[in-house]
């Protein structure tokens, strides 16, 4: 079917609620769709408002999950002093470190870059 056929529009108190297409039309966006990206990516509030208020997004996420430096970096592999200093945002990490940090979180590593 190469014809384009217009949606049908099916309201709920006065609102449009669903859009009725075509099968053909539904298999062709399926196929479309692209991998994960940054809008997939989800953060609680607190963390959102950390972030705003100046903290790193690795603090952010680590004080939300109510882990301690000593504690975070325990399960890194990584030295307390390296973690502050990747919190302060003074260095850029390593992807591998990102990697190690959103692993030790049970996280997505898009969670923790800026």
């Amino acid at each position: 079917m190469n014809k384009h056929i217009d949606p049908q529009i099916i309201t709920q108190n006065g609102k449009p609620a669903f859009a009725v297409i075509p099968w053909e039309q539904y298999q062709v966006m399926l196929n479309k769709q692209v991998e994960t990206d940054e809008s997939d990516v989800w953060f609680p509030n607190e963390v959102v408002k950390a972030n705003i208020r100046g903290d790193s997004l690795i603090k952010a996420w680590r004080e939300y999950l109510n882990l301690t430096q000593k504690e975070l970096a325990a399960k890194t592999g990584m030295k307390q002093s390296a973690l502050a200093r990747l919190e302060k945002g003074n260095t850029t990490p390593r992807k591998t470190t990102l990697m190690k940090i959103a692993k030790a979180m049970n996280i997505q590593i898009e969670q923790i870059v800026e």
